[in-house]
C-alpha cells in the first residue's frame, strides 16, 4: 500500500504513521521548500519526488493527481478533505478553549495564517460556536492576497485547483498561501472578522525576534502569524487575550533567508571571547 501525500505541516506525521505502520511513502513537495524538509521525509523513509518551481503549488498537486492515478496509490487530498478541518474542530479549538478556561480567562482574539486552512476553518469554527465574541483573524501574504483579491479558484470536480490563481505571487513564508485557495480553507471562509496582509521581510525579521527575545524558535510562518498577532494586539482594547499559532520549528528552515545572516564561523566578537584565555583556540 502506498500513502501519497503533497507538502503541509502535518507531512512529517504522515511519514511516521507510515515507517511505523510499514506503508510505503510518497511526498511531492515543490523545489523552492527547503532541503531540511527533503532530508527528514527521507530519514523517516518516504520517497521525495520535487516538482519544479515553476510549476509552483498547482504543479505539485497535479504531479500528486497523475502518480496516484497512474500507481493506484491513495492520495490523501489535504487541501480538499472535510476530515482536515473537522480534526482541528475536535481537537486544536477544544485545546485552546479548555486551556484558557482553566484559568478562567476569556478569548478576544485568534490568529492564524494559512496552508491547507484546516486549522483555521476547525479551530475557528469550533471558537466561534463556544465564544462568539472572539474575534478571528486571517492572515496571509501580501504578495498573494488570494483571499483579499476577492477572485475564486476554478475547480475540478474533486475540489482541487484546475488553474494558478491570478492574484500569487511568489513569497517567503514557506506552507503558507499556496497558488490557490484550497477547498478546506474556502469552506471556512466567513468565520474571519479580519484580513491582515504581511509585508515583505516581517515575517523573517519576526521569527529571529522571537528567538533572540523570547527563546522560541519557530520557523518563517511562525514569524508571520506572530507579527499579525502583534499588530492585533496593537489595535486591541488594554488586557485582551490573543491566541496565535506557530506551527513548524526553526530547524527546518536552516538553508532559507531566515539563516541567511547567521553566520557558521566565528565572527570578530567570538574570536576575541576564544582569545581571551590561551588554550584551544581555532583561528581562522
Amino acid at each position: 500500500m502506498h500513502i501519497f501525500y503533497f507538502l503541509s505541516p502535518r507531512h512529517t506525521a504522515v511519514a511516521m504513521m507510515c515507517a511505523q505502520r510499514g506503508y510505503p511513502c510518497v511526498i511531492v513537495m515543490a523545489e523552492p521548500f527547503s532541503v531540511e524538509r527533503r532530508k527528514l521525509m527521507r530519514m523517516l523513509g518516504a520517497k521525495v519526488i520535487v516538482t519544479p518551481k515553476a510549476g509552483k503549488g498547482t504543479g505539485m498537486v497535479e504531479k500528486a493527481n497523475e502518480l496516484a492515478e497512474k500507481h493506484g496509490w491513495f492520495l490523501c487530498h489535504q487541501f480538499e478533505t472535510e476530515a482536515n478541518w473537522k480534526f482541528h474542530y475536535d481537537t486544536t479549538g477544544p485545546e485552546i478553549c479548555n486551556d484558557l478556561k482553566s484559568i478562567g480567562s476569556d478569548l478576544d482574539y485568534f490568529v492564524s495564517g494559512y496552508g491547507t486552512g484546516g486549522t483555521f476553518h476547525g479551530a475557528g469554527k469550533y471558537i466561534k460556536e463556544k465564544s462568539p465574541d472572539t474575534k478571528i483573524i486571517l492572515a496571509e501574504p501580501g504578495a498573494a492576497n488570494l483571499i483579499g483579491s476577492g477572485i475564486k479558484t476554478d475547480r475540478h470536480a474533486d475540489g482541487s485547483p484546475m488553474k494558478s490563481h491570478p492574484a500569487f505571487a511568489a513569497h517567503p513564508i514557506q506552507g503558507w498561501t499556496p497558488d490557490f485557495i484550497p477547498l478546506v480553507l474556502e469552506k471556512g471562509l466567513g468565520l474571519q472578522d479580519e484580513m491582515v496582509e504581511i509585508p515583505d521581510g516581517v515575517s523573517v525579521q519576526t521569527s529571529q525576534a522571537l528567538a533572540r527575545n523570547e527563546g522560541i524558535l519557530t520557523g518563517i510562518s511562525g514569524g508571520a502569524t506572530m507579527w499579525a498577532a502583534i499588530e492585533t494586539a496593537k489595535k486591541a482594547p488594554e488586557g485582551s487575550v490573543i491566541v496565535a499559532m506557530l506551527p513548524d520549528t526553526g530547524e527546518r528552515y536552516l538553508s532559507t533567508p531566515l539563516f541567511a545572516s547567521i553566520d557558521a564561523d566565528m565572527n570578530e566578537e567570538e574570536l576575541d571571547i576564544a582569545r581571551s584565555t590561551p588554550s584551544w583556540i581555532l583561528e581562522p
